[in-house]
């Protein structure tokens, strides 16, 4: 048997006291003895992990490039190759790996985790991997989530402009697509979590982008990301209740596994055919790039602590 505890954060006291607990005063049934009890409540002591979270999130992987034995995922239920194009809108005419000469290299040894890619400077060139059953789309009541790490000193790296460390779509960046960017200005870099919809349901009318207010547009904002050259960051985005056709779509964004916010409920309607989806990485972005992971739901906030937490990253929990 397993137990979820949701947002259990217990101190010794308080989990002695519930352990002396009737059996039948616990909202849930028991099937084993109170030295079970006893040892399943201890787990609830390290903040913010649960019981299930240890595992669960391993059945929900459904792709995972670590860059460790080269550029080939090292688990997909799709197709595991990386591909490049000479541009984004070329992505038809991509061959798989990378170009022979390339603004981006694999460099064992200087991940996170073993190897990593290496963005060394801006550039038209878009690297990507299917999503075709990598990333489970469903036209009804989707959900999921994506996990990477990124090291980049965004003052000193990153160009003046807009760069994605990762997008998703099969179109462009404002339909039917998710994102993470930085914004480099003169006076501040702020990080976003963008889930754009299909664009006649989040613009209908065809405004211009730049006269919409902030509550119109599908983002989260974060005005001092943690980012620095010399560490890494943890980056996972969520998202639920996706294609339901009612306005209840969520996505939550975590950096080095806390919540930093999210996109109120609203209509996410993606119209995707799968096979013209690409989990793009590193465009216009400098800086390192490690362990991309797709889910096929929505991770628990627990779930993002684990992964933040594993010493050895995801790879070694696939062995």
């Amino acid at each position: 048997m397993s137990i979820k505890w949701d947002n259990v954060n217990r101190d010794a006291t308080e989990v002695l006291a519930l352990a002396s607990r009737p059996m039948n005063t616990f909202p849930f049934y028991l099937s084993f003895p109170r030295t079970g009890l006893l040892s399943a409540l201890l787990l609830t002591l390290s903040p913010n992990i649960t019981v299930a979270a240890n595992s669960n999130w391993r059945e929900a992987l459904s792709f995972h490039a670590s860059f460790d034995e080269g550029t080939d995922a090292d688990f997909a239920r799709g197709d595991r190759r990386l591909y490049h194009a000479t541009a984004m809108n070329k992505r038809a005419e991509a061959t798989s790996g990378l170009p022979a000469v390339s603004p981006v290299e694999r460099v064992p040894g200087q991940g996170k985790f073993g190897a990593a890619l290496r963005f060394k400077e801006k550039s038209p060139v878009t690297v990507f991997y299917q999503v075709a059953t990598n990333f489970a789309y469903r036209p009804g009541n989707w959900s999921g989530a994506v996990s990477f790490w990124l090291r980049t000193d965004p003052a000193g790296e990153l160009a003046i402009g807009y760069c994605d460390p990762v997008q998703i779509t099969p179109r462009a960046w404002n339909d039917a697509a998710f994102f993470v960017e930085f914004e480099k200005r003169t006076n501040s870099i702020p990080f976003r979590l963008g889930v754009y919809p299909d664009l006649k349901v989040w613009n209908p009318d065809n405004r211009k982008w730049e006269n919409m207010s902030a509550a119109e547009k599908p983002l989260l904002t974060i005005e001092k990301p943690p980012f620095a050259g010399a560490r890494w960051t943890h980056v996972v985005f969520t998202f639920e209740n996706f294609n339901t056709g009612r306005p209840d779509g969520i996505a939550r964004l975590y950096l080095d596994g806390q919540p930093q916010g999210g996109i109120p409920a609203r209509a996410q309607t993606f119209t995707w055919e799968p096979s013209a989806a690409h989990v793009m990485m590193g465009l216009g972005y400098v800086g390192m790039f490690d362990e991309l992971s797709l889910f096929d739901r929505a991770l628990t906030a627990d779930e993002v602590a684990v992964l933040y937490r594993l010493p050895d990253g995801v790879r070694a929990k696939l062995k």
